[in-house]
């Protein structure tokens, strides 16, 4: 492979789409330090900000996605999108990149369909275990499309599918060792059972609610709570730092050592949540979101739970099961141990490895 390869990454919108962009250009650094990469996002998204918080240089786009209902902002979507496809191909020739990677989102659509049109390479990254319009759109041209479930090739060419895994934080990778720091770290007492709660980079709100909710329940189980809120909820559940074992925060800088100090979490069950958590190996109690494409949050669980790795709750069954089957899987250690051991089984921790080898392949 040359000396200096040259790279376009592009996916954004949510931490689900950056996070897998970032760890995929963290380890071609890692394999290939003088290679050059450019990621692509979408204007106003956190990807702006995540991307060259990360260390790399980034461009936007002017796209945005489709609304469910009818808007000023679908009216505009074929512009954006045509606009999009234009400064695509000139940031594409400018940079000449040998290969161009999408991790999903709508800016990923259009670069990745404008390289490919361009006879560029290009790989597609799908996180979940039912793909978005984006991915399914783009891959008939793609050279492989690195996926993280069994059962793909209903939406995918059978013979570009490769079987990778969704890429994780490497610091998730040994936590055993990290126990005694994480309670030092968050200052939790070590005779009690810590809750972690989950809602996603932005939060989830009827996680929040049920949290909220049940803070008399968890006190009376004698459990204390890290609970992750969301920076969009901080502001109405900050308040609840005062209470005796509970923290709030709008989000965690240590993912591994809230995941070393978890004995039970609670978590949405976006495709990157999944994966870490798999690898993490703790007792998961999912509660997806229904509000999402295709319901995929909701299938993601289900491929975990269906192999009882997990326990998975509705956000419709929240009210009539989420006391009993908390309380069950609190009091049960042999069920806490069962789901661990279980879901640490469908774990695929070489998985940014395999997809960086995947892209080199196509490296001339």
């Amino acid at each position: 492979m040359k000396a200096n390869p040259k790279f376009i990454i592009s996916g954004g919108g949510t931490g689900g789409h950056i996070y897998p962009a970032l760890a995929i250009a963290n380890e071609i650094k890692a394999q290939y330090p003088a290679a050059e990469i450019l990621f692509v996002g979408a204007k106003d998204k956190m990807e702006m900000q995540k991307v060259p918080a990360a260390g790399y240089p980034i461009i936007g786009l002017w796209i945005s996605g489709i609304q469910r209902k009818l808007t000023l902002q679908n009216a505009m979507f074929p512009l954006k999108f045509i606009s999009s496809l234009w400064k695509s191909r000139t940031i594409i020739k400018k940079f000449k990149p040998d290969v161009v990677i999408g991790t999903g989102g709508f800016a990923s659509g259009a670069v990745v369909k404008t390289a490919a049109s361009m006879g560029i390479p290009t790989i597609v990254q799908e996180q979940n275990s039912y793909p978005g319009i984006t991915n399914k759109m783009l891959a008939k041209k793609a050279k492989a499309i690195c996926v993280a479930y069994d059962g793909l090739e209903r939406f995918f060419p059978k013979d570009k599918i490769v079987k990778t895994g969704n890429p994780v934080r490497l610091d998730l990778l040994e936590l055993s060792d990290k126990k005694a720091e994480a309670q030092h770290y968050f200052n939790l007492d070590t005779a009690k059972k810590t809750l972690v709660v989950l809602g996603g980079s932005l939060g989830a709100r009827r996680i929040n609610q049920l949290i909220e909710k049940q803070l008399p329940f968890f006190k009376q189980k004698e459990v204390q709570i890290i609970w992750q809120c969301g920076s969009y909820y901080y502001e109405e559940y900050k308040k609840y730092n005062s209470e005796e074992n509970v923290q709030v925060v709008a989000f965690i800088e240590r993912m591994d050592l809230v995941f070393a100090a978890a004995d039970i979490i609670i978590s949405r069950a976006g495709a990157s949540s999944v994966s870490e958590l798999a690898i993490v190996g703790k007792p998961v109690i999912f509660i997806p979101s229904p509000n999402v494409a295709e319901d995929h949050q909701t299938k993601n669980a289900q491929s975990i739970s269906n192999k009882n790795g997990a326990l998975l709750i509705r956000e419709k069954e929240l009210e009539t099961q989420f006391e009993q089957q908390f309380s069950d899987l609190l009091s049960n250690e042999q069920m806490r141990n069962e789901l661990s051991k279980n879901i640490k089984a469908l774990a695929l921790p070489n998985a940014t490895k395999e997809i960086v080898k995947e892209i080199f392949k196509w490296v001339k």
